[in-house]
C-alpha cells in the first residue's frame, strides 16, 4: 500500500492570493488574516441584504395591520372608487400608506380579514422586529460577526467531518525498502567476469542424477559461473574485493534477470576501483554471530567478528589493512570451530584450528598463517571439510587430489607440508579448492581459454606428487585462474543434483 497507492501524499503549496486586485505571495496568518477579512465583508453584506429585505416586509405589515385595524373605512374608500388608481389615493390619502403598503391592501384577499389572519399577521411582524433588531446588531458589533464565522465553520465540522479512519501514533521504526519486498528464496550467480544477477528459486528444480540440466546464465566465450548460491531476498550479501574492502547489498537490490540473460556487472551495484575485483561473496541473514576468515597473498591471516561488517556505506569498509604489494585473496565464514587450509604457489600447505587466531578489528593486519621463503603467496584458503579431497592445479595444466587426512593439523605460523611436488615441468601452484565427488571446475588460462572438468576425472595421488596433466595450455600461454562450479547451498536443492529447466 505504502509503495504503490497514495497512502502518503506529499506536494507543495504557493499561496499566491489576490489581495486588493493584487497577486501576493501570503504567509499562513496572511492566509487567516485576510480570509477572517473576506467572511466579516460576506457577512456584513448579507445581513445588510437581509436586515433590508426584513424591514421592507415589516414596512407591508406595519401596513396590513393598520388597515386591518379600520377593514371598514379601507373597504369604503375601495368600493367608492371608480378606478384602481382611485382607490389607491384615497388610500394613501386616508391613512398616509406608502405606495408598497397600499398595494399591498389592494392585493390582499378576503381570507386575511378574519381575525385568525390578523394574529398571524401581527405574529409575522413581532418576528420581524426582533429580527431586525438584531441584524442591526451584528452590523454594529464587530465581535457578533466573528461569532457567526466560528458558528458556521463548527457547522461545517458537523455536517461534513468524519472520525479519523487511522490512528496517529508514535513512529515504532522507520519503514526500510526491505519491508515493502516480499521475502523469497532466491538463486544468485555471479560469473568470472563479474557479472551478477538473481532468480526465483523456481526458476529450477531438482532432476534426478544424470539429467541433461539447463543453462543457468549467458555468457560470452571468455566467462562462465563462478559463484552460485542460494539466498533469500531479506538475506545481506557482503562482497569482498582483493583490496582488502567489503561492500554491503541485500539481495532483493541484485537486479533480477531472466535464466539465459547475462547479468549486470558488479561495477554498476557497489563503488569498486577499476583495479578491484570481487573474489568472495558472503550471504548472512543478520551480523549478530559468526567469524569472518580472511587471507591475503602474502601469507597473513585474521579472524573477525561479522558484526564489525554491518555497515551500509556505499563506499564499501576497509575490511583488512593491507601493504601495497599483499591482496586479501579469500575470505570464508566460520563458526569458530573449524580448520583452515593454506596453499601456496610454492607447493607448500598448512592447516591449522582457527582458534590460534584471535578475533581481531577491521583496521588489523592479522598475523602469519604460514611462513613464505623468498618470492612465494598463497594462492588459496578453504575450510578444511573432512571426507573432502584437496585439489591443486599449476600453472603448465598439472594438477591432482590429495585426501583432506594427509593434511595434519600444525601450528599457525610454520611453513606447513609439501602439497605438491613443484618442477619446471609442472610450473607454480596457481590454484586451490576443497572438492567432492560431483563437483566440477574450470581452468582458465591467460589467454582466456577455459577448460571444464568433473572432480571424478582428476586422479587421486598423495600430497607429495607432481600429479597429471589436466589441460595444456598453448605456446606462451599458462593456466591462471582456478574456479570450483558448486551450488553453495543454504537452502532445500541438493548441491550435487543438476538443474532442470522447469516444464512450464
Amino acid at each position: 500500500l505504502y509503495k504503490h497507492t497514495t497512502l502518503q501524499s506529499n506536494f507543495g503549496i504557493i499561496m499566491l492570493a489576490l489581495v486588493n486586485n493584487r497577486p501576493r505571495v501570503l504567509t499562513l496568518r496572511d492566509v487567516i488574516y485576510y480570509y477572517l477579512a473576506h467572511q466579516k465583508d460576506v457577512i456584513e453584506r448579507r445581513t445588510r441584504f437581509l436586515l433590508d429585505k426584513a424591514e421592507a416586509r415589516a414596512h407591508i405589515l406595519q401596513g396590513l395591520l393598520i388597515a386591518l385595524d379600520d377593514i371598514e373605512r379601507v373597504i369604503a374608500i375601495i368600493r367608492g372608487s371608480q378606478t384602481v388608481e382611485e382607490a389607491r389615493n384615497g388610500l394613501m390619502d386616508a391613512f398616509g400608506f406608502s405606495e408598497k403598503q397600499t398595494q399591498a391592501i389592494l392585493d390582499m384577499r378576503l381570507q386575511r380579514l378574519t381575525a385568525l389572519e390578523r394574529d398571524k399577521v401581527q405574529l409575522e411582524y413581532d418576528d420581524l422586529v426582533k429580527i431586525i433588531a438584531y441584524y442591526r446588531e451584528v452590523l454594529a458589533d464587530e465581535g457578533k460577526v466573528l461569532a457567526i464565522i466560528r458558528e458556521e465553520l463548527e457547522t461545517l465540522m458537523e455536517t461534513h467531518g468524519d472520525e479519523r479512519r487511522t490512528r496517529i501514533i508514535s513512529a515504532e521504526g522507520d519503514l526500510q525498502i526491505e519491508d515493502l519486498v516480499a521475502e523469497e528464496d532466491v538463486v544468485v550467480t555471479l560469473s568470472h567476469h563479474g557479472y551478477i544477477k538473481r532468480m526465483p528459486v523456481n526458476t529450477y528444480r531438482k532432476q534426478r542424477r544424470g539429467g541433461r540440466g539447463i543453462l543457468g546464465m549467458g555468457t560470452k566465450d571468455d566467462d562462465f559461473v563462478e559463484q552460485m548460491f542460494i539466498t533469500t531476498t531479506h538475506r545481506y550479501l557482503l562482497f569482498f574485493t582483493n583490496r582488502g574492502k567489503v561492500y554491503q547489498l541485500r539481495a532483493h537490490e541484485i537486479p533480477e534477470g531472466a535464466r539465459r540473460a547475462r547479468g549486470t556487472a558488479v561495477i554498476n551495484l557497489i563503488t569498486i576501483e577499476p583495479t578491484e575485483r570481487v573474489n568472495a561473496v558472503i550471504s548472512v541473514s543478520n551480523f549478530e554471530e559468526g567469524h569472518l576468515f580472511m587471507c591475503t597473498a602474502q601469507g597473513y591471516v585474521k579472524k573477525v567478528d561479522l558484526k564489525e561488517m554491518d555497515s551500509p556505506r556505499k563506499s564499501g569498509l576497509i575490511a583488512i589493512n593491507l601493504s601495497d604489494d599483499d591482496q586479501l585473496i579469500g575470505v570464508t565464514l566460520t563458526d569458530g570451530n573449524q580448520d583452515l587450509l593454506l596453499v601456496t604457489a610454492a607447493g607448500q600447505s598448512i592447516r591449522f584450528d582457527e582458534d590460534q587466531v584471535r578475533t581481531m578489528g577491521r583496521a588489523a593486519r592479522g598475523v602469519i598463517g604460514i611462513r613464505l621463503t623468498d618470492d612465494d603467496q598463497v594462492v588459496g584458503m578453504e575450510v578444511a571439510e573432512r571426507e573432502a579431497d584437496v585439489l591443486v592445479v599449476s600453472e603448465k595444466g598439472y594438477g591432482k587430489r590429495s585426501p583432506m587426512e594427509e593434511y595434519t593439523v600444525q601450528s599457525r605460523g610454520g611453513k606447513g607440508l609439501k602439497t605438491l611436488r613443484v618442477t619446471p615441468r609442472s610450473g607454480t601452484v596457481v590454484g586451490m579448492k576443497v572438492v567432492k565427488p560431483g563437483n566440477e571446475i574450470m581452468l582458465v588460462t591467460a589467454n582466456g581459454v577455459i577448460m571444464r572438468t568433473s572432480v571424478d576425472s582428476i586422479s587421486r595421488m598423495s600430497r607429495n606428487t607432481q600429479g597429471v596433466t589436466l589441460m595444456k595450455p598453448g605456446e606462451n600461454d599458462k593456466v591462471v585462474s582456478l574456479a570450483h562450479m558448486v551450488v553453495r547451498d543454504n537452502g532445500d536443492i541438493d548441491a550435487t543434483d543438476e538443474l532442470e529447466e522447469d516444464d512450464e
